[in-house]
């Protein structure tokens, strides 16, 4: 690839597939970040809902290397209409390869059975509806030390540079077994704004080690949502955060985004 402007590299926090769909205040944030960057000539998505444990693959890190990846619909009870919809991005075999090739700390087989989750397309359904931008998924290793998947974000973090678009697509605050018509939880507040300011202040220690964070456990009672943003982290570099959509929904689920740049936006 040749050498362009540094793309940015970002958090998504992506809630409720009905985001894809609805035009709201998520979504619409969602759009005018990709108005306000430049177009990306590949997406690498570290998605919340391809992780080791939870889905079929049983060991190490995998990356997608079909050249028509399947729309996954990984949810349930949600209407008919919404699991008829396909995001047809294509894949890109090479720039797979070229991922396997960077990442020195595990090593990432190439998937030929995962495509993309709702993690990754309901985001981009937005971003880039007409789905002509190649996107590839990374897969969540659970077994890693979290200070492992920081360094995989290191070790792409050149891909930048390439005009890709690093992308982690989760949820800082997740806990469905809370869901309520709150509009938030003291503890999800809290657990919300001690990452904001962590983030701030660059304060990789604490964000790694979050369960220091007396509200961790009820703010994510399991933590595949939380590590996409360790790997944005590491993509990150010296660039400050730059947020938006910060706000948490159904009383546990926060739907901040945070993206990491050295030019200011206004989202």
């Amino acid at each position: 690839m040749a050498l362009i402007e540094q793309m940015p590299v970002v958090f998504i926090g992506h809630g409720s597939p009905e985001n894809a769909f609805e035009k709201n205040e998520f979504s619409d944030g969602w759009k005018n970040l990709a108005k306000a960057i430049p177009k990306p000539k590949a997406i690498l998505c570290v998605s919340a809902h391809w992780t080791t444990s939870a889905h079929w693959r049983q060991t190490g890190t995998g990356v997608t290397a079909r050249e028509n990846p399947r729309t996954i619909h990984d949810f349930f009870g949600f209407p008919d209409d919404y699991y008829k919809f396909q995001y047809k991005a294509p894949g890109d075999r090479k720039f797979a390869e070229q991922i396997k090739e960077l990442v020195k700390t595990v090593p990432v087989e190439l998937d030929y059975e995962w495509g993309l989750d709702h993690g990754t397309w309901s985001v981009l359904a937005n971003m880039y509806p007409g789905a002509i931008i190649p996107v590839v998924q990374l897969s969540l290793d659970q077994n890693l030390p979290l200070e492992k998947h920081v360094q995989i974000g290191k070790e792409l973090q050149e891909l930048r540079r390439d005009g890709v678009l690093i992308m982690g697509s989760g949820n800082i605050v997740h806990n469905l077994m809370l869901l309520s018509t709150e509009q938030s939880y003291p503890w999800a507040a809290d657990f919300d704004l001690k990452v904001k300011e962590a983030l701030e202040r660059k304060d990789n220690a604490l964000l790694i080690s979050y369960r220091q964070i007396e509200t961790a456990d009820f703010a994510l009672p399991t933590n595949e949502h939380y590590l996409p943003l360790l790997y944005v982290l590491g993509a990150a570099g010296k660039e400050l955060p730059q947020f938006f959509n910060e706000k948490i929904v159904y009383g546990s689920v926060g739907m901040r985004c945070v993206v990491f740049w050295d030019k200011k936006l206004n989202l």
